[in-house]
């Protein structure tokens, strides 16, 4: 039963990346889900609790990639972490990229239902509270004020490849300028032909 309705909010998530608010409906889930037509409805009664679903479900998963993130990264210095740091970008623009989509659709949901907002923000707050952690470590003298800065610059950069796709996607040097700017690391020197 719980990998059932797992399985159809892994296809709402999919149905609102890949298709938009719009196309979120029972039956298009359904179909994503290949689950018989109704099981989406017994297991959210309304729009509005699917979205729920769906706002939970992310905060799951997030914190699920961000855990495998930190587990699998221990950057010795700022340009490890700056190249783990376009390793998961590229991730959340690649191969989850409906999923960072269905995001930011749920965050403009959000205007216009303020009650996604709580958990929208608690979402937010854990990757902010493990990325404040990162800055700390690294040297920041303002670290929850830089790892703000630094997924404001993620968020605003996997908005623009979503939305305006570049055949060569190449984050890592910009993330690379604002990780030492940040942390105040010298930058490295430019090589020499």
């Amino acid at each position: 039963m719980a990998r059932r309705r797992e399985q159809v909010l892994d296809a709402a998530i999919a149905v609102l990346g890949t298709e938009g608010p719009r196309r979120l409906t029972y039956q298009a889930v359904d179909a994503a889900a290949e689950v018989p037509s109704g099981t989406t409805s017994n297991y959210f009664r309304n729009r509005g609790a699917l979205i729920d679903g769906i706002v939970a479900h992310l905060e799951a998963l997030e914190r699920r990639d961000w855990e495998e993130f930190a587990r699998q990264s221990d950057p010795a210095g700022v340009p490890e972490l700056a190249d783990a740091v376009t390793r998961f970008l590229l991730y959340a623009t690649g191969p989850e990229r409906a999923r960072t989509a269905a995001r930011y659709a749920l965050y403009l949901e959000a205007s216009a239902r303020p009650e996604l907002r709580p958990a929208l923000t608690r979402g937010r707050e854990a990757v902010v509270g493990w990325g404040t952690e990162w800055m700390r470590r690294f040297g920041s003298s303002a670290p929850q004020r830089h790892c703000e800065i630094l997924f404001d610059y993620l968020d605003g950069i996997a908005f623009h490849q979503l939305s305006f796709p570049a055949d060569v996607f190449d984050p890592g040097p910009g993330i690379r300028e604002l990780l030492t700017r940040l942390l105040g690391t010298p930058p490295e020197p430019a090589a020499t032909a």
